[in-house]
Parts: structure tokens; sequence; C-alpha cells
């Protein structure tokens, strides 16, 4: 039976996968509805993920 293999993206974040999500959540050093608010605002990009996460962080840091 042939079946479709998933590919995977490097550069981009798997939001149905728990454990992605659970790993960059937690390198990242956000909470849940931290993270929830970067990823939509930014998308699946880890990239854009990471800078945005960044800039959070630095708002935050600043009050």
């Amino acid at each position: 039976m042939l079946r479709h293999k998933p590919t995977f993206f490097r550069n981009s974040l798997d939001l149905r996968d728990k454990v992605q999500v659970k790993v960059l959540r937690k390198r990242l050093k956000l909470s849940d509805q931290q993270f929830a608010s970067v990823v939509r605002k930014s998308g699946s990009s880890i990239a854009a993920i990471t800078k945005e996460a960044s800039a959070l962080k630095e708002v935050h840091a600043s009050k």
C-alpha cells in the first residue's frame, strides 16, 4: 500500500505536533498564552516566532 510520507520543513513549525510546540515554547521560555500570541502574530516560521518572541521579551523587560 502506498502512503503519502509527511514532509517536514526545518524552518517551519508544525502546530499539530505537540512535541515540536512544547520544545520550541520551552526553548523560548514563553507561557502558553504568550506563545499562542506570538504564533498568531508571526505565523509558523520558526525564525519569525523567535524574532517576535525576543521583541516580546524586550517589551516586558522595559516595563
